[in-house]
């Protein structure tokens, strides 16, 4: 009562090969095992993608960061005839 036997269902296989015939249902089903390939394919090279990128992360993580160049100091020069601003203010 609640299940289908097994003549059930080749009646309705024949039904479908009747309605779609013989060669437009194997193209059908070539279609999708292709789609199938194809997403299988497309999820592999993500992942090739995805270990690639993790790969080079972790090279610019191992590789030591330089010091950073320090610019040259300018020398400084003592100037022997300014005096402090207290000697200005006395003349």
């Amino acid at each position: 009562m609640g299940g289908f036997s097994l003549w059930h269902w080749l009646i309705v296989g024949l039904v479908i090969l009747l309605l779609f015939g013989k060669g437009r249902f194997s193209d059908m089903m070539g279609d999708v095992a292709k789609g199938l390939k194809s997403f299988k394919k497309g999820m592999s090279e993500d992942e090739e993608a995805e270990q690639r990128r993790i790969t080079s992360e972790r090279n610019v993580e191992a590789q030591p960061v330089p010091p950073a160049p320090t610019p040259a100091a300018e020398p400084v020069v003592p100037t022997a005839d300014r005096g402090s601003a207290s000697e200005a203010d006395r003349h």
